[in-house]
């Protein structure tokens, strides 16, 4: 199919609240790399108290505690929905806290846990130390293979059963600091600690997302057109192995 003929819908889940670090700056990379091809994106916002229709894409940013526990309850009334959308194949990016929520659970260092709505199976818990800095992660289903970005969290995340890591920290501390696993994925669900933000950094990652979406959509794989991102490889690259 032309890709002038082809189209997605975005959703950005509660952006007044779960936005820190630039994370708008997904929706746009996700938004105009799409646009540039001429592929049509229906986007749309859904803040607290509104309903969640169906999508091909869904991203929720982070934030901070309280923010993450006002979104916690309007995410877990969708939860039975957005599980049937993740089992239908739609993909779901998650930064920090609502990486956090996308497992079963997230347990501040002091207050009530937080039930996530359990798209991945992980938990993650409040630890005593905050990690900042920038990452670099190999990953072993990209190309080029490595994601950059910077963290700033102190939340522990774990992962179990089917659920995957996004990849190997090689600089950073990743999802807790000790088994040097960076995010995770599940069927297509994606989440990592990664702000700064993470797309425009890493183009090669939301053209994977991208075609997942158009995937899911069509039912069949199709090959985005290459676009010039000689500037965003640049800075990519000047990035990998960078700590501070």
């Amino acid at each position: 199919m032309e890709e002038k003929n082809l189209k997605i819908s975005i959703a950005h889940l509660y952006p007044k609240l779960l936005n820190l670090y630039g994370d708008m700056g997904n929706i746009i990379t996700l938004v105009k790399r799409c646009e540039w091809r001429g592929i049509q994106v229906e986007y749309e916002e859904i803040n607290s108290g509104e309903s969640i229709s169906s999508h091909d894409l869904y991203f929720i940013g982070g934030g901070q505690d309280k923010q993450q526990q006002d979104v916690a309850g309007e995410l877990y009334k969708n939860k039975e929905f957005l599980q049937q959308e993740r089992d239908n194949g739609s993909v779901f990016l998650g930064i920090c806290g609502g990486y956090q929520l996308f497992g079963h659970y997230y347990q501040p260092f002091d207050g009530d846990k937080l039930l996530g709505i359990s798209l991945m199976d992980a938990y993650t818990v409040a630890g005593k130390k905050r990690f900042i800095g920038n990452v670099t992660v190999e990953t072993d289903f990209l190309s080029p293979s490595t994601l950059v970005g910077f963290e700033n969290h102190s939340g522990l995340t774990y992962l179990q059963g089917e659920t995957k890591p996004l990849g190997k920290v090689v600089v950073g501390n990743g999802n807790n600091g000790q088994d040097k696993t960076a995010g995770a994925r599940f069927k297509n669900v994606f989440g990592t600690y990664l702000h700064g933000s993470l797309l425009p950094k890493n183009p090669h990652f939301a053209d994977y997302l991208i075609s997942l979406a158009l995937e899911k959509r069509y039912g069949k794989k199709i090959e985005l057109s290459k676009l010039d991102d000689e500037l965003e490889i640049m800075t990519h690259n000047s990035l990998v192995g960078k700590a501070y």
